[in-house]
């Protein structure tokens, strides 16, 4: 009895045995059958959630659709359950950036200003001819809101004959440096909001300021302001530093990154390496600043340490000389501040932004092309240049003619452009994209957050 009892035990495990071999079998099979055949309804790009982000143009693999690489990254290292080989290799960004002329590519450099109010011919021609990858308007170029929304709108517009959607930039930090029109409550100094020391409130701000310049039709900022105010006859900072050390400078800043970025809108952080101790204003002459690497890095440095971090989109880069690490150039031309530190130590793979070529700490000390050339061998994607139709087209035919004659290598443009369409990219920019929000609900909520602010 007992032997037959075990004898139907035997039979029993061997059954299962039998039948887990059988399913496991399956499973194989059926695993290798759906690796081996590709989803015929799934494009390249499925399963990116995001529709109309490209130009009007509908060129293939428009830097405005599809997937949303990292700056400086190629998409497609990684691969994900249930994709395809020929999914994991597709990378839209370098496929839209193959397909781009040089002179394509070189205009997505530029940033350039335009002159007026509306769009005049000038700028048309510019648009077309430079094909600058972004326009910055300044307070002269503002009047009413509807005005500037329109005069936005009209940019985006006269850029759609061109193969990626244009970065629409303003200055709105808040306190003294405000583009926005009247008709758009205020938002306090970094300065007051430092005082609070409060990251929270810090980043509302940025909420608020993405806010205000989504409804002109912006998608970037040249905000926040990471510069620690530590010289207190410092003419260009003051209060539109946080305060004058590191952590708090840090903390606020990176808060108020986040609250743009949540709103999507591009934020810039500026100006590295720090202008907090500059006792001169760049917009005049080249300030000079005597310290060395590792007194930069105990101080200046370590709030864009921490947005780099979290993964800072953007930086500008500014006109100061610091001769101990660079007698030659100022750091917005410097190979030492950008290649080396930026790029090197601190392995930033994002979009780097130059201030304003056309100011008087460059203007005053070096020929433009000169200057185009320099940063551009430095490692910046993005030379920013306002007020002058000439200037944005000076900087587009030194950098076209420095590459036709071997000057320049051509993969050096490449580098940059790459970053720059996969910025755009994963901010899903849109030419078709209309200024948005809502006016009077967020006056209301730009109050109620002062008087959080004024209370502390």
């Amino acid at each position: 009895m007992k032997q037959n009892e075990q004898n139907h035990r035997t039979r029993q495990r061997y059954r299962g045995f039998v039948l887990f071999l059988l399913l496991g079998t399956m499973i194989m099979l059926a695993a290798c059958g759906q690796s081996g055949q590709p989803n015929p309804s799934a494009s390249p790009d499925a399963g990116t959630g995001q529709e109309g982000t490209g130009n009007s143009s509908g060129q293939a693999g428009s830097a405005g659709s599809g997937s949303q690489p990292e700056a400086g990254n190629s998409p497609g290292n990684e691969s994900e359950e249930g994709t395809t080989p020929s999914q994991e290799n597709h990378d839209p960004v370098q496929e839209q950036l193959d397909q781009m002329t040089l002179e394509e590519k070189v205009g997505q450099m530029i940033l350039a200003g335009v002159q007026g109010t509306v769009l005049d011919d000038q700028a048309r021609r510019m648009i077309a001819d430079q094909k600058v990858g972004g326009i910055i308007l300044y307070a002269n170029n503002v009047t009413t809101l509807d005005g500037t929304a329109k005069f936005v709108q009209s940019i985006k517009e006269a850029n759609r004959s061109n193969p990626v959607p244009i970065l629409m930039g303003v200055d709105q930090e808040g306190g003294k440096v405000s583009r926005m029109p009247d008709e758009v409550k205020s938002i306090p100094s970094n300065g007051k909001v430092g005082k609070t020391k409060d990251a929270g409130l810090a980043e509302e701000m940025g909420t608020l300021l993405a806010r205000q310049v989504k409804l002109a039709g912006f998608n970037l900022d040249f905000a926040p302001v990471l510069d620690v105010n530590s010289n207190p006859n410092n003419p260009v900072i003051g209060d539109r530093s946080f305060g004058s050390t590191a952590e708090l400078v840090s903390r606020l800043g990176v808060a108020e990154m986040k609250g743009l970025r949540s709103e999507g809108i591009i934020p810039v952080v500026k100006h590295f390496p720090g202008h907090g101790d500059t006792s001169v204003d760049s917009h005049l002459e080249l300030p000079v600043v005597n310290k060395t690497e590792q007194q930069l890095a105990k101080l200046e440095w370590i709030p864009f340490e921490a947005a780099i971090k979290e993964n800072a989109e953007a930086v500008m880069v500014a006109h100061i000389l610091f001769p101990k690490l660079d007698s030659k150039y100022p750091a917005s031309l410097s190979n030492v501040i950008i290649g080396e530190h930026l790029r090197g130590k601190f392995n930033y793979q994002g979009v780097v932004i130059t201030d304003d070529l056309s100011m008087g700490a460059i203007a005053k000390n070096f020929k433009l092309d000169e200057a185009a050339l320099a940063t551009v061998r430095a490692g910046s994607d993005i030379l920013l240049v306002a007020h002058s139709y000439e200037s944005a087209k000076t900087i587009f035919d030194t950098l076209i003619d420095a590459v036709k004659k071997g000057k320049l290598d051509e993969s050096r443009i490449d580098e940059s452009v790459y970053r720059i369409l996969a910025l755009k990219r994963k901010a899903g920019l849109s030419d078709e994209r209309q200024a948005s929000g809502d006016l009077t609900q967020l006056n209301k909520d730009i109050t109620n957050w002062r008087k959080q602010v004024e209370a502390r």
